[in-house]
């Protein structure tokens, strides 16, 4: 992320940034729940490594887009797990993005429908 107030957005996300973002808006997860939801969503499309996973998360954490908070479904008898949470910056950039492929969405609609004329 820029210096400055304002944050920078890069878009497009790739499509992993973009389904962790996803897993992450209904409220916090811990990494292994991430990675559940992140292969539901994409349905099976997308199956993060661990690597790749917290890799990702470690950048997102570093562009200010999510943080860590302390895991919401962890017991007592559990170790302590740290759950990752969007920010404001990255609840932005997720309705960003997600205006940005509707508008690519609705403007290939509009050439196939021409083109069946």
């Amino acid at each position: 992320m820029s210096s400055s107030s304002q944050p920078s957005f890069d878009l497009p996300l790739t499509e992993t940034t973009l389904f962790i973002l996803l897993s992450l808006a209904p409220g916090p997860r811990h990494g292994y729940a991430i990675m559940k939801d992140v292969q539901a969503l994409s349905q099976d499309r997308v199956a993060l490594s661990t690597g790749t996973l917290y890799g990702a998360l470690r950048r997102l954490l570093e562009q200010d887009l999510i943080r860590r908070v302390d895991d919401p479904q962890a017991n007592d008898t559990a170790r302590e797990r740290k759950a990752y949470m969007l920010t404001e910056a990255g609840r932005q950039l997720l309705g960003l993005e997600l205006a940005r492929l509707q508008e690519l969405v609705q403007t290939a609609r509009r050439r196939m429908l021409e083109v069946q004329s």
